[in-house]
């Protein structure tokens, strides 16, 4: 369980970090996607009822408690210090946008639910009894893989991310819940602007900072 574990969310997110391997992200995310559901399926602890959107309605309020002071703080940020780009994707590239919010959630964000916190979860619980460490290790283990990017302030958000995804997720159980909420979070980056300077490796050195 260990060496998988570090084989996986350590040793795995370091080679591609430091080889500088030019593997696309989604063949990659989806090749260990597979074996994280194939794993769960062998241990027997593979659910699909975590995919149903159920209790969805009753946390939608704390979650978007916490997502629209983001939205305002975001789009603040993106107005002062890259105005240019302020919903730029929107407006430049209406229809690669609006395919990149159907496509990202199905594509990145159901695969990064279930490694980094179905797959986590369930295969590590002997590891980590404790819920808090769990939710520690998923936020680092998210957050370390962000390493490829190359840039500290895509760490900070996906590290607040990857704590509060992982908190839904021992809270409701649900797959769903804690995409639906990952899927907020990244939309809203790609659309308000920030997506093109944090997340694509190399673009955050123009962004100026105070």
């Amino acid at each position: 369980m260990w060496f998988e574990f570090v084989i996986l969310f350590l040793a795995l997110p370091a080679l591609l970090y430091l080889a500088r391997l030019r593997v696309p992200a989604i063949l990659m995310l989806w090749t260990l996607m597979t074996y994280c559901i194939f794993a769960l399926w062998r241990d027997g602890n593979l659910s699909f009822v975590h995919l149903a959107p159920i209790g969805l309605a009753e946390r939608l309020p704390s979650i978007l408690a916490i997502f629209v002071p983001f939205v305002i703080a975001t789009t603040v940020a993106v107005y002062r210090h890259a105005s240019r780009d302020l919903f730029g994707f929107v407006r430049n590239r209406p229809l690669l946008w609006a395919a990149v919010m159907i496509a990202y959630p199905v594509l990145s964000v159901y695969p990064q639910g279930i490694i980094y916190r179905t797959f986590l979860f369930e295969r590590y619980r002997a590891l980590f009894p404790n819920t808090w460490l769990m939710v520690v290790v998923s936020a680092l283990a998210f957050t370390f893989v962000h390493i490829v990017f190359r840039n500290w302030i895509a760490l900070v958000l996906t590290a607040l991310g990857g704590v509060l995804f992982a908190m839904r997720y021992a809270q409701t159980g649900s797959l769903f819940i804690s995409s639906f909420e990952h899927a907020l979070y990244g939309c809203w980056i790609f659309t308000v602007g920030l997506g093109k300077w944090f997340f694509y490796e190399g673009q955050w050195k123009q962004f100026k900072l105070p």
